[in-house]
């Protein structure tokens, strides 16, 4: 017998002796138990070592010792498991013991998410104005300005286009539309008359943010386009509309106005649904609310995508979200939209 050989069966030896007086049964708990696992199995136990020392004697040799290592190591690793199994059962149960909690009882109901009051609104605002015939359409948030002013009879000098209002792209002559009226110029383009479509969306303006202004809101406009179509049509939907928001008791007042991209236009108010017209806080003592701005399409806007306006004819009109929102669920910071979601449970 070899010398390497004769030293590691008693390296062997003193090994078991150790393993037998420090037997894994002992372990009363999961932490000594590594620290068990470790002494013995872990990357520099010594066990682990032992075995690492069979590639230094002779094959026949490593023929020998190399089984009888490998059971040892496989007798080990299973008491380990069984113990560490009925240990952690201890660890469970006095878990459960601690916590004092009852496995039995039904678990704690998962709570729910609600939509945002914004998205609730353009929702309901979306479905009323669906069921008055007009479809969806929906277009870029950074656009030409082709599409948010040229097309909508927006003249270059106009004050919309200053800096000021618009929020351009640097290096580019691309922006981040005012409103949503370039998807109505879209839906033209890609649509044969007669047509109704709505565009709601986000739109970006460059202003200071207040208790009434946002850089950044929401908006509705509808479009209609078709063959003898007058402001009585406006009216009428408008009627339709603002009811079914605020009310079958409100009344519309229309007040005349100016946009470039309708022409006769429409400022359109509502009577104040708090007071029944009579005056108060919320109107300012006027009986009357601003909600929405609204026209008949100006011409130049139709001959802008190809329409004969001697044939077709249309109306326009678009309201803000968040003013609606505000009214209804008398919020009367904007901001509350954006920064402070339980202002709105």
């Amino acid at each position: 017998m070899s010398a390497a050989r004769r030293d590691w069966e008693k390296a062997y030896q003193l090994l078991e002796t150790e393993i037998s007086s420090a037997a894994v049964a002992q372990e009363g708990d999961l932490e000594s138990l590594e620290k068990w696992r470790v002494h013995f199995l872990g990357r520099k136990g010594t066990l682990t070592a032992l075995l690492k020392t069979l590639k230094d004697l002779s094959l026949e040799d490593r023929r020998a010792l190399g089984p009888k290592a490998q059971e040892l190591k496989e007798n080990l690793e299973k008491d380990l498991n069984s113990r560490q199994q009925a240990l952690q059962e201890v660890h469970d149960s006095k878990t459960l013991s601690q916590n004092a909690m009852d496995p039995t009882l039904p678990g704690r109901p998962i709570w729910k998410g609600r939509q945002h009051l914004l998205t609730q609104t353009m929702r309901e605002m979306t479905d009323i104005l669906r069921r008055l015939g007009f479809s969806l359409a929906q277009g870029p948030q950074i656009e030409t300005e082709h599409y948010n002013f040229n097309a909508l009879n927006i003249p270059a000098d106009h004050p919309s286009r200053d800096m000021l209002d618009t929020l351009y792209l640097q290096g580019s002559s691309l922006l981040l539309r005012t409103h949503t009226s370039p998807v109505q110029i879209r839906a033209l383009e890609s649509q044969k008359p007669p047509l109704r479509v709505i565009a709601p969306g986000r739109v970006f303006r460059h202003e200071a943010t207040d208790a009434t202004h946002s850089a950044v809101f929401h908006q509705i406009e509808g479009l209609a386009v078709d063959k003898n179509i007058s402001f009585a049509d406006l009216k009428a939907v408008l009627q339709v509309f603002l009811k079914s928001l605020f009310g079958s008791s409100t009344r519309l007042r229309l007040r005349p106005s100016y946009f470039p991209f309708t022409e006769p236009s429409a400022e359109v108010d509502i009577s104040c649904f708090a007071c029944d017209g009579k005056g108060c806080g919320l109107c300012k003592q006027s009986g009357f609310i601003e909600i929405l701005g609204s026209g008949v399409v100006h011409p130049n806007v139709l001959k802008a995508v190809g329409y004969d306006p001697q044939v077709w004819s249309g109306f326009a009109f678009g309201i803000g979200v968040e003013r609606v929102a505000m009214l209804r669920s008398r919020v009367k910071d904007i901001r509350s939209f954006y920064e402070n979601l339980l202002s709105l449970a």
